[in-house]
């Protein structure tokens, strides 16, 4: 059953979160790597700039957590993990599938670029990797997330975002 988070689900939420993110140890540069992940103060501040967050919950717990975030004209996939035992499962791409289905605008995606697999998930599930220009000035404009996170991430749009473009340059 997927859910909207509440208040009582943030502990799941911060866990889920942190044990998901483990695949990226020793994948991503170093220099953005920290332990935890992401710490609880961060995730609060997550909430508190409107990322909403929805659950895969299976057996009365959290498998899975994904936000939802509308930032000005597009909808951002924010914060999708799912704990380490049950991936592979299907449960990311059914979170994806209904986040997708609730968002009113354009949905982009902001992923490390060394996360192949996730990369892949995406475009498995409908989306395209925009071009390294385009990626750049999403990043910044969307998330406002440090240079050095927009220099080893990727961008992620779904159909909708890519037909209000047009001639932009796809990558890959």
């Amino acid at each position: 059953m997927i859910r909207r988070c509440g208040e009582a689900d943030f502990e799941a939420i911060w866990t889920i979160i942190n044990d998901g993110a483990g695949v990226y140890q020793g994948i991503i540069p170093e220099d953005c790597w920290h332990s935890p992940y992401m710490g609880r103060a961060e995730l609060q501040a997550q909430l508190a700039q409107g990322v909403e967050f929805y659950g895969y919950e299976a057996g009365g717990e959290l498998a899975g957590v994904m936000g939802l975030q509308p930032v000005q004209d597009v909808t951002l996939i924010r914060h999708a993990y799912v704990r380490s035992s049950r991936q592979r499962s299907g449960i990311g791409a059914q979170l994806l599938a209904q986040l997708t289905g609730l968002a009113g605008t354009p949905v982009l995606i902001g992923t490390w670029a060394a996360a192949f697999w996730a990369i892949r998930f995406y475009e498995k599930n409908g989306f395209t990797l925009v071009s390294e220009h385009q990626k750049d000035r999403l990043l910044r404009r969307y998330w406002g997330v440090p240079e050095r996170q927009i220099e080893t991430s990727v961008v992620l749009a779904d159909q909708a975002w890519m037909e209000r473009q047009p001639g932009v340059a796809l990558r890959g």
